[in-house]
């Protein structure tokens, strides 16, 4: 039997085309995150500091820029975040989003800076 490989995504930009930064001096801290958005849920307004990518497992992601720009991510797709510009994760699917995302930082990092006082 045939092990099958799929190179889903190979890129040097986030999804709305800027380029992604230098990666931080130091020993390298990898993680790998979760994220399940019930039907209707929304993060909060936040922006990330480090190089993070994932893929939509379950249902549609749609991430909105606090300047208006959005897309939309199916199940199976691959997502590369945006660093450094504020925006939401919103869930306006039809079943709830299951998202692994893989974050690539340095031991203490921040990796997420909220900004609540945006709002919902």
């Amino acid at each position: 039997m045939a092990i099958k490989t799929t190179e889903l995504i190979r890129t040097s930009q986030s999804w709305d085309g800027a380029t992604l930064p230098d990666f931080p001096n130091g020993k390298p801290e990898l993680r790998i995150i979760r994220i399940e958005f019930p039907l209707g849920a929304k993060t909060g307004w936040h922006h990330h500091t480090v190089v993070n990518y994932g893929i939509v497992q379950q249902g549609e992601l749609t991430i909105v820029c606090q300047d208006g720009a959005e897309k939309t991510f199916h199940e199976g797709e691959p997502l590369v975040e945006v660093i450094g510009t504020i925006h939401r994760g919103e869930n306006r699917g039809s079943k709830p989003v299951i998202l692994n995302m893989f974050y690539f930082s340095i031991p203490g990092a921040e990796i997420t800076i909220q900004h609540p006082e945006l709002g919902a």
